[in-house]
């Protein structure tokens, strides 16, 4: 890139898109007199599950609710550990506290953030219920290696989906599922957006059914089939459930935004494709890259910085926020979090190398569906200058 760029108003890691559509929707909803769980969030599911590739798709109040509720539909209880990577948001470990279980934290593979299938079998133990497989930033994790594993040891994979909306794994899409249930986020960061919510998706009309109703207090029929019905129904409630509802508000904006998610995939790629191309003259910088069968959805650029690096990761996000570039850090090492950092007193700095060296080095760079291209080379020049910086 061989021009430069003044610098815009602050750039943004990520910013939603919405637009008349999704307004109309919500308008749409709030006139029909009907804002909770209703027809709005049975549209979106049955839309999220065909778009996906999955029989069932259950939609609830969040990704962390999601995985909760994924957790307990496979019998993780207390006494039971779930393997899980540290390289992630904390809610994949809050998730298995939730259900009453440990989290065991197994290493990444430092090119792709994900579990090492490698390192599996040195953390599977007589306790060992299930394997939580992050699909981190939205590249999807090793899981044909990871359920192989699994299998051996007649425990289930549940995927934390949380980034990969649209993501693709040997040319299915993410949320097939490849695993037992897989868990996706609809926070304001994400692609496709509600505001708040999640979604689960299975192969499995049983557990669906039951999802459906530990989402809603385990009530055995819904206020909107009672609403609807033309006697007077009763319902009851069978085991302890929860308010993991998502509203109809939501999911009519989500409805909106999953007709809009091919075209959001699209932009991200090329605009990925681009600063991978631009980036590759930093020889400082390592880009992400995608292994064998996997299709990234970049719901985040994600850079890691080598050891020669002329300034340290947080120095650079220093750098380009006084240039008005807003950065985050690369993902989180959850066992450094303080309910974390003495689970089960083990040192998980020297058991996670690979994580440890990746949550310390690594910077995610703006990359948004409205971004424009001065906007990005404004990104691309400001890294290019600190690597060089007499260049012009």
């Amino acid at each position: 890139m061989n021009h430069t760029t003044s610098a815009p108003k602050t750039i943004p890691v990520a910013r939603p898109y919405m637009g008349p559509e999704e307004e109309e929707a919500v308008l749409e909803v709030l006139r029909s007199g009907w804002l909770s769980q209703g027809a709005r969030v049975a549209e979106f599911e049955e839309h999220f599950a065909e778009y996906v590739g999955a029989k069932q798709a259950i939609a609830v109040s969040s990704c962390t609710t999601a995985l909760h509720l994924a957790l307990l539909a496979t019998g993780v209880g207390p006494g039971d550990e779930v393997i899980c990577p540290s390289l992630s948001y904390i809610a994949t470990a809050n998730s298995i506290i939730h259900a009453g279980g440990t989290p065991v934290f197994a290493d990444i593979d430092l090119a792709t953030y994900n579990l090492d299938p490698a390192r599996l079998e040195d953390v599977i133990t007589p306790r060992t219920r299930a394997i939580l497989a992050v699909h981190q930033i939205g590249l999807p994790a090793a899981l044909n290696e990871i359920r192989s594993i699994a299998a051996q040891h007649s425990m289930p994979v549940i995927e934390d989906a949380a980034c990969a909306v649209g993501s693709e794994y040997f040319g299915k899409r993410i949320g097939a599922p490849h695993g037992a249930l897989a868990c996706f986020s609809f926070h304001p960061r994400k692609i496709l957006t509600t505001g708040e919510g999640g979604m689960i998706t299975t192969n499995d009309e049983r557990v669906a059914a039951r999802l459906r109703r530990l989402r809603q207090h385990a009530m055995s029929v819904s206020a909107a089939v009672r609403h609807n019905a033309d006697k007077v129904v009763f319902e009851c409630y069978d085991e302890v459930g929860y308010n993991y509802r998502m509203t109809d508000l939501q999911a009519a904006v989500g409805l909106v935004q999953l007709h809009r998610l091919d075209d959001f995939l699209r932009r991200r790629r090329d605009l990925a494709a681009r600063y991978s191309e631009e980036l590759k003259r930093v020889s400082w910088l390592i880009c992400p890259t995608e292994a064998e069968g996997c299709r990234h959805n970049f719901q985040s650029y994600m850079v890691r910085l080598t050891e020669s690096a002329p300034v340290t990761r947080d120095n650079l996000m220093r750098a380009l926020l006084e240039k008005g570039i807003s950065t985050r850090r690369g993902v989180m090492a959850i066992h450094r979090e303080l309910p974390y950092r003495d689970l089960q007193y083990i040192d998980w700095d020297d058991r996670l190398p690979q994580t440890a060296m990746a949550t310390d080095s690594t910077v995610i760079l703006p990359l948004f569906h409205q971004m424009t291209e001065e906007e990005q080379n404004h990104v691309v020049v400001c890294i290019q200058n600190i690597a060089a910086p007499n260049a012009a």
